[in-house]
């Protein structure tokens, strides 16, 4: 049995990496906004990557926003996405197994009885080469699931 990156993290493997680039957000209760963006998914050794995302607003200006989890195989053919955020959610993210194309669903979302009335997260990452894209829509208060966030990130 081989241990290579590429043995254990199956589709996942063109995922591993550092990310950097630039985002932007916009939503029906705030002012759009761009910022910048690190992602870091990092080997472990076993079936997953760590994850890692912070923010900034534009020119290495003042932090926004950091999450971080794993990005790991759920059996054969999903992969799931686990995002701790300091704002008071867990989200359980799943997603068919594909080497270019993580197009999550929201499993599970736990949310701090203190934390803003997020109802609905659901991402997409997309690879090509070395560009990451990912997507990122949500549900808040009395709002619909609606587009937040693109962001377009290169491997460093």
């Amino acid at each position: 049995m081989s241990d290579s990156p590429r043995d254990v993290l199956g589709p996942l493997t063109a995922f591993a990496g550092l990310w950097r680039g630039e985002g932007a957000g916009h939503y029906a209760t705030i002012d759009s906004f761009t910022y910048q963006e690190e992602v870091e998914l990092s080997p472990s050794g076993k079936p997953f990557l760590f994850y890692r995302s912070r923010t900034r607003a534009p020119g290495g200006g003042r932090p926004m926003h950091t999450e971080t989890g794993f990005l790991r195989l759920a059996g054969t053919d999903h992969v799931e996405l686990l995002v701790a955020q300091p704002t008071g959610f867990v989200e359980l993210q799943r997603a068919p197994s594909h080497p270019a194309v993580l197009d999550f669903t929201q499993h599970t979302l736990g949310v701090s009885p203190d934390a803003k009335q997020v109802n609905a997260v659901r991402r997409r990452f997309q690879l090509s080469g070395d560009t990451l894209t990912y997507d990122l829509w949500m549900a808040y208060a009395d709002v619909p699931v609606s587009h937040h966030l693109h962001a377009e990130l290169h491997r460093v």
